[in-house]
């Protein structure tokens, strides 16, 4: 690298070329592997036997409205080995404790942490492991699928990332990250940023996926239900510092390509552990520890949990 300076630090220029690793390169973190990988970084994903074996003999393909079709080499392991700058974590909630075995703490001394993560309550976890300065509040917003090893599909014409915290001290993570094609923003209230997004997450992947439709014939079929969904959510989200505007929560699903599937919906498509307690489960519990009745979802989260 010819700039070492750890991202963690004041005001620097963006380094020229970092090393990234990234656990769980999957629909979103295989697409920023290739994003950052294309833009010079050394890129370093972290992944099972077959998918790591993949990767490192054939790269990873995009197939991007937005980027083009492009390959791009990675290196590719099954435990990080070398010293990082950012660490991206992007694996799914319910592989979380078993993936953070292949990303030793010491290891990320000297750089960042950035979890990508459905729901809220990952950063407790990953606090405890890395420590609190290290790991850097943040949501994703993107529609990203890993159709096979190695190959991902980016549907949106989008990717963004909001960051929380001081912006003078993540100035060079957002640059960083913006200057690989990844809109990326500082904001400085934590609660805000994530209950931004899962406000919005919940009635989606809960509807989504309890009624097995996209979200396009969900607003149109089970309207009233969407917008009581929306309401309890806005209100969890008003008493945890996030925003709370129903109205403009709701006029958001209105903007979406009728076809849109949520990530949860995918997953029960294909057979795969639900996100379930991250997303469903976190707005409950913050709700509890409020006071605030959400009848509709808990309900919604009892038929899930049902199967």
């Amino acid at each position: 690298m010819s700039d070492t300076r750890p991202l963690t630090g004041v005001p620097a220029p963006t380094p020229s070329r970092s090393t990234v690793a990234v656990l769980g390169p999957g629909g979103v973190g295989g697409l920023l592997a290739a994003l950052l990988a294309r833009a010079g970084h050394r890129v370093i994903c972290l992944a099972g036997d077959e998918t790591a074996h993949t990767l490192q003999h054939g790269g990873i393909r995009v197939h991007s409205g937005q980027f083009g079709d492009f390959t791009v080499p990675v290196e590719a392991d099954t435990l990080l080995r070398v010293p990082v700058d950012l660490c991206l974590m992007s694996v799914k909630h319910t592989a979380l404790d078993t993936a953070l075995d292949r990303v030793p703490p010491g290891l990320l001394d000297g750089g960042l942490v950035l979890p990508l993560l459905n729901g809220i309550e990952h950063l407790d976890t990953l606090r405890a492991r890395h420590g609190a300065r290290r790991v850097v509040p943040a949501v994703i917003r993107v529609e990203s699928t890993r159709t096979a090893p190695g190959v991902i599909v980016h549907g949106s014409p989008f990717v963004e990332i909001d960051v929380a915290g001081a912006p003078d001290r993540l100035a060079p993570l957002a640059a960083l990250l913006t200057a690989a094609g990844v809109d990326t923003r500082v904001m400085p209230e934590e609660n805000a940023v994530l209950w931004a997004k899962l406000a919005f997450l919940a009635p989606f992947a809960l509807l989504t996926t309890r009624y097995r439709l996209p979200i396009g014939d969900v607003r149109s079929e089970r309207r009233a239900e969407l917008a009581a969904l929306v309401e309890e959510t806005a209100a969890v989200s008003r008493a945890c510092g996030g925003p709370g505007d129903a109205a403009q929560l709701l006029a958001r699903y209105d903007t979406f390509p009728a076809g849109s599937k949520s990530s949860m919906q995918r997953d029960a498509e294909a057979g795969r552990p639900l996100e379930l307690d991250a997303i469903g489960g976190a707005v409950l519990r913050a709700a509890e520890r409020h006071g605030i009745p959400v009848p509709l979802l808990e309900r919604l989260v009892t038929e899930l949990s049902a199967g």
